[in-house]
């Protein structure tokens, strides 16, 4: 069943499980912090537009979903290099609209066009004003090379998208986001839907049913266990553990 969400107050938002075979539950007119918010905290996100009118944006909650634990994180032997021959400076939310808009630019396999709109872009950048929205970006020469963002609530981290512009650039950040969620205590790393890539470095996929029960759980408190403020004061090699 599909839901049209509308803008009344309370923002209403159905349950995962209602969704459709491919995972899509609800359209509205336009996305709205407080929607987005609230459909993150019941494991629900935003993922196109329609491509005719009205051009409602899409909903998803798919089943399954593509996780990762942080320390399930399989680092290989390029990235390994990566890690360990200080090419990239990782930097945290230092330039979070342009890492949106990187990863908007930046060419899928799987995909002719971004899901990744000027609207979403602007809602984003609020939620990161907020706090809720971060980016861990790779540098190198004073130029940001790769990077990635996402939403976070408390032991829980939303990995929205990524991209790079030189190699391992983007699985560097990755890495680095798995170190820190290990650290402070993240739980769990959404990747929404299932890609060779994320297979690959160690990512799984989970029933929607199970997603649901372990997101109740790593968001009894709301605000997020990183640090995020504290870490964006400076930047670190890639490889290190400290910020």
């Amino acid at each position: 069943m599909i839901f049209l969400l509308d803008d009344q107050e309370p923002i209403l938002i159905p349950d995962p499980v209602q969704a459709d075979d491919n995972g899509m539950i609800a359209v509205s007119e336009n996305l709205g912090i407080k929607r987005l918010v609230a459909a993150y905290q019941k494991g629900i996100f935003p993922w196109m537009k329609m491509e005719q009118e009205p051009f409602y944006w899409c909903w998803f909650s798919p089943d399954p979903r593509m996780v990762l634990d942080p320390s399930n994180l399989i680092i290989s032997r390029s990235l390994k290099k990566a890690l360990t021959n200080g090419n990239f400076e990782i930097r945290i939310d230092q330039n979070f609209r342009k890492t949106m808009e990187a990863c908007a630019k930046s060419p899928r396999p799987e995909q002719e066009s971004t899901w990744i709109e000027p609207e979403m872009i602007d809602d984003y950048e609020k939620l990161h004003q907020m706090g809720i929205a971060h980016s861990i970006e790779a540098w190198q020469g004073g130029k940001q090379v790769g990077g990635l963002y996402g939403l976070a609530f408390g032991e829980m981290f939303f990995g929205e998208s990524m991209f790079h512009q030189v190699p391992e650039a983007s699985k560097v950040c990755l890495a680095h986001l798995a170190s820190l969620s290990e650290k402070y205590g993240i739980e769990m790393i959404d990747c929404q839907a299932h890609t060779p890539h994320l297979e690959k470095m160690g990512a799984r996929e989970i029933p929607r049913n199970q997603f649901c029960t372990d997101l109740s759980r790593f968001l009894q408190n709301k605000e997020s266990v990183i640090p995020w403020q504290e870490l964006s004061k400076s930047s670190i090699l890639a490889g290190s553990s400290e910020n």
